[in-house]
């Protein structure tokens, strides 16, 4: 399988974006914030055997990043996603795409939103491996005891991805405030 890759700069560093399809009906399959070499692995584990096409990104793709980087914060609803992963993770990611921008939710919460209030930690794994971060807002959901919990992309993003989105980030340091 083809898909493209485009690096977008952006407040909290550089972003790869992974899409499939043609300009009008392409579907984002991973946007990745790590900025390592693992970005095949992740790209074969959740999609099986791949080849990267350096592409720019479709308007529907990087012009509600833009925005939603401009302060829009509900651009990035617009994006149209094809994450792949099972049936359950589908519920669960589909499920963060109904998290409010600027709004938080537990992995409790999340469970019982799909119907399944006893699955906290098979909600939690879903969340960890949602492969497109900021769009699936995944940095959404926070611990039982309102902390910030573990997020892919480091929790100084996690927290300024939830700050911007509440209208008070700061510029980014990639270092965590106390």
């Amino acid at each position: 399988m083809d898909l493209f890759l485009d690096r977008m700069t952006s407040p909290i560093g550089v972003l790869r974006l992974v899409w499939s399809g043609t300009a009008g009906q392409a579907a984002l399959r991973m946007l990745d914030l790590h900025g390592d070499d693992g970005l095949e692995r992740a790209l074969e584990r959740h999609y099986g055997p791949c080849r990267l096409v350096p592409a720019a990104a479709p308007p529907e793709i990087r012009e509600p990043l833009e925005a939603y980087f401009a302060g829009d914060v509900t651009a990035i609803d617009r994006i149209p996603v094809d994450a792949g992963g099972t049936p359950f993770q589908r519920q669960v990611w589909a499920a963060l795409r109904r998290i409010p921008a600027g709004s938080t939710t537990t992995y409790g919460q999340l469970a019982a939103r799909i119907g399944r209030p006893s699955a906290c930690r098979a909600v939690g794994l879903a969340n960890g491996s949602n492969p497109v971060a900021i769009v699936v807002p995944c940095h959404r959901v926070i611990g039982a005891n309102g902390a910030l919990t573990g997020y892919g992309g480091g929790l100084a993003r996690k927290r300024w991805l939830l700050d911007h989105e509440r209208g008070g980030a700061l510029p980014f340091t990639g270092e965590e405030s106390a």
